[in-house]
Formats: C-alpha cells, structure tokens, sequence
C-alpha cells in the first residue's frame, strides 16, 4: 500500500510541474493475488503490485471561465512513479493538450467538494496468504474429487487505492479490498456455477460455494431436449447481474442520453412498477466507492424508480453541457463510454427461489448467462446462452436438466413482465464496480435456439 500521505504526495508533485491552465493527477494502485484451479488442482498462483498515474491537462479558456469553449485537454500515464517519470507524463500530457482540436463543450475541471469515507477495506483481506487461498481451494477440490466430478476456478484478492487531485483544489483519497472466490464444477455434460464476492475475505465461505456448485453439476447430467420459445422463466442472481450490467452499459449514462442512443425516456414507464433500481457509491451492502475518478463524491441515483425512467449518471463533462451538476460517476479520462453505475442495486421483493419454482406451471430455471451481447440498444435487445445449470420446471418441481438455450429477447421486457422478485440478494461484480440483485421470475422469456450441450 502507497498510503494517503504518499498518495497526494505523488500528486501534487505532477501539479507543481503543469503549466497548464487547469491539471488532474489520478493514483490508481493495487495490490493483488490469484489463485487459479483446473482438473481439481491448483495450477497457477500469482501477484502483482502496479501503481498507475494519469495527468489531465488543460489549456485554454474552458467554456463559462472567461472564454467560449476553446480548452484543449490531454492526458498521458506512467506506472513508474519516479520525479523524472511524473515530469515526463506531465509534459507528454501537455504535448498532447497542444495538439488537441478544440473542445467547445469543456467547461472545466470539478472544484472540491465535500466527501464522506464509508469503509471500504478490512485488513485480513489486504493480509490473506497464498496458503489460505489455497486451503480455501482444496476444499471445493477435495469435495468436487469424493463426488467423481472436476473443479476448477479463481480465488482472487484485491487492495486498491485511489486518489485524485486537480489544480483546483480536489484532494481525495480512498482504500479499499475486494475478495471473490468461484467455481465450475463439471461431470461429462453437465456443469454448476457459484461464485461469491466481498470486501472481507472472512465471509467466503467455500464449502457452501462447493456445495452449491456441485449440486447444480449432479443434477444436470443427462440433459433432454427442450424445443425453443417463449417459457415462464426463473433468473438467479448471476442471471439476473447481467440484465443490470447492460441497462448500465447501454443506457444509464448522461452521454448515451445526450447522444440519443439510450433507452432511458426521462419521466416515462419502461419497465414494470415493481421495479427499482439505483446506484449508491456509500452502501456498505456493496463495494464502497465514495468518489469518482475526477474526484467528485458520488450521490445515490435512483435510475428507474417504480418501473419509470428516473434519472441518468453524469461527469462533470456531461453534466456541465445540460448546466447539471455531477452525480459523481466519471470514469478515468481519456473516456468515450461517459460515466457509468458502479454500484448499482436492485428492489429485493418478498418471494424465495422456491416460492417461485413452486408457482410454475411449466417453464425454465436458469443458473447464468453466457457470452451475451447486445443486439438493439435501444430495445435492450440481448443474445447470449444459458450456462452451468438450466432446469425444466414442471407443476412447481424442477423436474429434468435441459441442454443450454440460447436466447435472443428484450432485458426490458423481461423487467415488464416481472412476476416475483426475490427478497434476498447477492454481490456480484466486474471491473471497478459490484451491482447487488435479487433473483426474479419472468412471465415470458424468448428462448430462440438450442446448444449441443
């Protein structure tokens, strides 16, 4: 770990050398471990420790500070943070600065504001060994081996600093951990999935993660034959993680708005009324991120809000062009996506998993999704396959294990027609940010082909 102290010291060394109008130094480090697993033995066990700096430089008169929108931005990175290397970033930064087209939408860099500090890092996951990885592993191994079936997966842990300044007087730093441990357990044509993610490596528990991903794997052997169409359809949580991933990639950005490609109709409903969903950079029920990569605190957004299009994230770029504030959502710049959710979460409702099978006449459980991509943005129209445990329920009972469909079908309609929505949830997480989701049943899903497996 850096340290706060030696964080903002390392950045306001890039400052003090910028002649730019206006200058933003990020900090992005880490200090990470993985353990990999395959055919029920550890094969791979590494660790990195990496330190990024990224200067933002600024020059010109920035649109509404005593010009109209003649700044000129760049921005240059080194992962070697010797004064030599930061005065060569802040310099390559303001070469590319100097060669930029003018930007007329740019108003400026954020000023300070206050922010708050949930915690986010707990020392036994910044502290946890290669042995205790592997001790973690071997028993999801060991009991996967007893069963006749194979293992394998990722056992990885995190700690992560960040820390922005700006000439303007933005000073922010935050720590925090992250720890995830899944598996596929798989026996001939069948496979099971689970996974679990925390800041607190402590709450890993891997004989339930075991057990549930062996469970899955048992009972889908020998899969039947199930025709394409339209199903009542049960989505557990890493299902159910992807839907919220692509409403936040395609449409929950101020840009995707500004730029008409989202499918958010401000003030309209788009999904059913038991659906709400927002993003909260403080819940501790999350990973805790309490600022942007600009250094603006993050306000909780309430996206869709009883099934209507509520609100949208913005930068501080895509804010000042509606003369909006930032709700604390930038991205590390340079940045084309806009900014983006992080730290999304999803209504929880009153009904169990089980509750939910038991209420189907006929139709599909499905444990995840896989290779999904987006064919219509601005329908949310998502094709992808099912994976690692796909079920035929039949009179309330999952009855027989199906080979894996793929489908080809709308996220929102699936969130239209919402028949029950789970009251418990899971953490899952890709990249910077965690979404934390409730499993859900939906009255008509369209599944559109069948997989050999």
């Amino acid at each position: 770990m850096i340290g706060e102290r030696q964080a903002i010291a390392i950045l306001e060394r890039a400052l003090s050398l910028s002649p730019a109008g206006q200058t933003e130094a990020l900090l992005l480090a880490h200090d990470s471990a993985l353990t990999r697993f395959a055919n029920s033995a550890i094969h791979q066990n590494v660790a990195e420790r990496d330190a990024e700096l990224r200067v933002r430089a600024v020059f010109g008169k920035p649109r509404g500070v005593g010009g109209h929108g003649t700044a000129r931005i760049g921005v240059a990175t080194t992962n070697n943070l010797s004064d030599t290397s930061i005065q060569k970033a802040v310099e390559s930064a303001c070469n590319i600065a100097r060669l930029q087209a003018e930007n007329p939408d740019f108003c400026s860099l954020p000023e300070p504001r206050p922010i708050a500090s949930p915690s986010g890092f707990v020392e036994r996951t910044a502290s946890f060994s290669a042995e205790e990885r592997a001790a973690a592993v071997a028993v999801i191994c060991r009991k996967s081996v007893e069963k006749g079936l194979t293992a394998a997966g990722a056992f990885s842990t995190d700690s992560s600093e960040i820390a922005v300044a700006n000439s303007l007087g933005v000073r922010a730093y935050y720590p925090s951990t992250r720890a995830e441990l899944n598996t596929v357990i798989m026996s001939g044509s069948s496979s099971g999935y689970a996974d679990y993610i925390s800041k607190d490596v402590g709450e890993i528990n891997a004989e339930a993660l075991g057990d549930e991903a062996i469970a899955k794997a048992e009972r889908g052997q020998n899969p039947i034959l199930l025709e394409p169409g339209e199903y009542e359809t049960v989505l557990e949580e890493y299902a159910v993680f992807d839907l919220l991933e692509y409403l936040g990639y395609l449409g929950f950005s101020g840009l995707a708005v500004q730029e008409g490609r989202s499918f958010m109709k401000l003030g309209q409903k788009i999904v059913g009324e038991n659906i709400s969903i927002w993003d909260d950079g403080y819940d501790p029920s999350g990973l805790p991120l309490p600022f942007d990569f600009e250094g603006v605190p993050k306000y909780r957004v309430d996206l869709i809000k009883a099934g209507v299009a509520n609100a949208v994230v913005y930068d501080s770029y895509t804010a000042t062009r509606e003369g909006k504030s930032s709700t604390g959502h930038a991205l590390p710049a340079p940045n084309t996506q806009g900014p983006f959710p992080l730290n999304m979460f999803m209504q929880p409702g009153n009904s169990t998993k089980e509750e939910m099978v038991k209420s189907t006449k006929r139709g599909i459980l499905v444990t995840r999704f896989w290779y999904t991509r987006p064919v219509d943005d601005l329908k949310v129209i998502v094709t992808g396959t099912t994976r690692d445990g796909t079920f035929l329920i039949e009179d309330g009972e999952v009855k027989q294990p199906v080979r894996n469909l793929r489908f080809t079908t709308s996220y929102l309609d699936a969130l239209s027609n919402t028949l029950a929505i789970g009251k418990a949830t899971k953490l899952e997480s890709s990249g910077f940010g965690a979404s934390r989701v409730p499993a859900i049943k939906v009255a008509k899903f369209n599944f559109t082909g069948v997989t050999q497996y």
